[in-house]
């Protein structure tokens, strides 16, 4: 007859299959879950980064060949004859010079330059706001993984200990299987959010570039709009000259 004592001590074999495709199969539902959600954000991670990347790098050419075209304009009438003006955020401050213009004409001039400083201060926060789209999902996968990956490992180390007393052993080759499985998680948590961090400061940094190179345009749009006003308060002024001397 076999000896009790023995018996509950006996020590079950280990698993075959220790790499991480085994331990993640053998894991529990929720730390299975838990695995899940962080590969997902890792996949989720990656893919802004080629996306964002790409349009990042698409503005900031576009922006600079805008720079470049809008230093060589003179007014803005020349900026309605170059077609490629009216494009992206530079066609913008161009409408909303325009369009105040139409309703300040015979206002005097420096309230319409301050007008338009206001509106062109809109258009570059709303363009921030656009550069910076998708990356606050980088900001919380890189706060938040590694917090889901140590709920994942804590669930399964309360189910390894549980699995202790239910077996009545302490032989750490009971247990050590599912603590594995459970560390997992936390790296996995550790694989989403290092990443998800170093992208985001990157990412961080070029919208703040970009929003220099906004300013920048709106700053040149502003100049010729200031030039067409003093054309414009010159030429009304020779006019006004003409009459009194008749």
């Amino acid at each position: 007859m076999a000896d009790p004592l023995l018996a509950a001590t006996a020590i079950d074999p280990l698993p075959r299959d220790l790499s991480p495709w085994g331990m993640f199969l053998a894991a529990d539902a929720v730390v299975q879950a838990v695995m899940i959600g962080l590969a997902l954000a890792s996949l989720l991670t990656w893919t802004i980064l080629i996306a964002k990347a790409w349009e990042l790098r698409d503005v900031a050419r576009r922006q600079r060949a805008l720079g470049e075209r809008l230093a060589a304009a003179a007014s803005l009438a020349a900026i309605e004859r170059d077609g490629a003006l009216a494009e992206g955020i530079a066609g913008r401050f161009v409408e909303a010079a325009e369009r105040e213009l139409a309703l300040s004409r015979d206002l005097p001039a420096e309230g319409v330059k301050a007008r338009i400083a206001s509106q062109f201060e809109r258009l570059e926060a709303a363009q921030a706001r656009l550069l910076r789209r998708g990356t606050g999902l980088l900001a919380t996968i890189g706060a938040t993984a590694p917090f889901v990956g140590l709920f994942g490992t804590v669930w399964g180390i309360m189910n390894s200990f549980i699995g202790i007393a239910r077996s009545h052993t302490t032989q750490l080759a009971v247990v050590a299987p599912g603590i594995a499985e459970a560390l997992l998680a936390t790296a996995l948590g550790l694989v989403a959010a290092i990443p998800a961090v170093v992208i985001y400061n990157h990412f961080a940094r070029s919208v703040a570039a970009l929003r220099m190179q906004t300013a920048d345009l709106s700053a040149a749009v502003q100049r010729i709009v200031s030039r067409d006003l003093d054309r414009r308060a010159a030429a009304h002024g020779s006019g006004a000259g003409r009459i009194a001397a008749a």
